[in-house]
């Protein structure tokens, strides 16, 4: 792993257990009853789990593409160096 991207990997865990801590922080000073703070609580966890599932389909499919684009690199190749032959 790159020096570059291990900086960046702790820099996105850090920003979002920040962003996850001061989420829980306003909902607990939130004013209103528990079945607000709840609502809010659920949505919250809800949109995390679907900004993690979303980042990873979208790596997923990067590394796909980039897999059939070596793939495809690959072929034309093969096909270039039977036609020297």
């Amino acid at each position: 792993m790159r020096e570059q991207d291990k900086y960046w990997l702790i820099y996105a865990k850090v920003t979002f257990v920040i962003a996850v801590v001061a989420m829980v922080i306003s909902i607990i000073k939130l004013p209103g009853d528990l079945l607000v703070k709840g609502y809010y609580s659920i949505c919250s966890l809800f949109l995390i789990s679907a900004t993690i599932t979303l980042s990873k389909a979208v790596r997923d499919q990067v590394e796909s593409n980039r897999l059939l684009n070596k793939l495809e690199e690959a072929k034309n190749a093969q096909l270039l160096n039977e036609l020297d032959d």
